[in-house]
């Protein structure tokens, strides 16, 4: 009879490792559409920025990247123009999932990969933009290559991950920290034309009230609002992106929620800011020392 022996550490920390790379693995399809034959992008180091350096820091939080993606997305359709090309150029009703993962996607290529690989995922969106034009209910023309525009989209962009990021990622970051995080972003800004961008929190905070004045409250900003929250009668979100829709419309400014037509959120939305919590927690642990 073979011996018995009991067991190692190695032995109890197997079951662990599994569970992390089982993790991981889900993950990673969220954002990868093997179909198309993505596979993650791995950090370079000839990338647009530093390992460790804010950008690469906060880019890297999985669950507040969501968290924030959502609350850019309601911000961003506050703006005419960028509501308009995305109703009348984008099919984000069929595939909100696949704009997510693009989006994504990009955020990844231009934060952690080669910088020429960066400057052709950037080149590719400059073109899409160009077609991107048309004319608003007013009858104003509109075109996706606005400074302003841009500038806003970036704005709502940089605003929301930080945020998230201090809610879920780092509440201790620096604030000079914070300010670099904006400087780094503005590099990409600045190649995808958008203009004013912010290069500190300030500036951030300071653009916030001024943007205002562009933004507008109407029955198709409440409208895909209700919808990246709810879904529609054929597509309902699932317990995780519900959850995460709860944390993205607790962080959006109280003059936003106005605006999409939402209510402040109270006691009801505790469930969803300890789950995501909770959430953010088991999927950093996941990719500890992957980075």
């Amino acid at each position: 009879m073979a011996a018995l022996h009991p067991p190692t550490l190695a032995d109890a920390l197997r079951p662990a490792d599994a569970l992390r790379t089982l993790l991981r693995r889900q993950v990673r399809a969220v954002f990868n559409d093997r179909a198309k034959g993505e596979t993650p992008v791995l950090p370079s180091p000839q990338a647009l920025f530093e390992p460790d350096s804010p950008v690469r820091m906060v880019h890297a939080d999985v669950v507040a990247m969501m968290v924030g993606g959502m609350r850019a997305l309601l911000l961003q359709m506050l703006h005419p123009a960028a509501l308009q090309g995305v109703l009348d150029h984008s099919d984000f009703r069929e595939d909100v999932e696949g704009r997510l993962r693009r989006t994504a996607r990009f955020i990844a290529v231009t934060t952690y990969g080669h910088r020429d690989e960066a400057a052709r995922a950037i080149a590719a969106v400059n073109a899409i933009h160009a077609r991107v034009r048309g004319t608003l209910p007013d009858g104003a023309p509109y075109s996706a290559t606005d400074p302003r525009v841009l500038g806003w989209v970036h704005l709502a962009e940089t605003t929301s991950f930080l945020e998230a990021y201090l809610a879920y990622g780092d509440p201790g970051m620096a604030p000079d920290a914070q300010d670099r995080y904006f400087r780094q972003t503005a590099v990409v800004a600045g190649m995808l034309g958008a203009a004013p961008v912010p290069r500190s929190r300030a500036e951030a905070q300071m653009l916030m009230s001024e943007m205002r004045n562009d933004l507008r409250s109407s029955p198709a900003t409440r409208e895909v609002a209700a919808f990246l929250l709810e879904g529609s009668a054929s597509r309902r979100p699932g317990s995780v992106m519900r959850t995460l829709g709860g944390a993205a419309v607790d962080l959006l400014p109280p003059f936003s929620r106005t605006m999409l037509g939402l209510r402040r959120p109270g006691m009801s939305v505790l469930p969803a800011l300890a789950g995501t919590k909770a959430m953010a927690g088991i999927v950093r642990w996941a990719f500890a020392g992957t980075r």
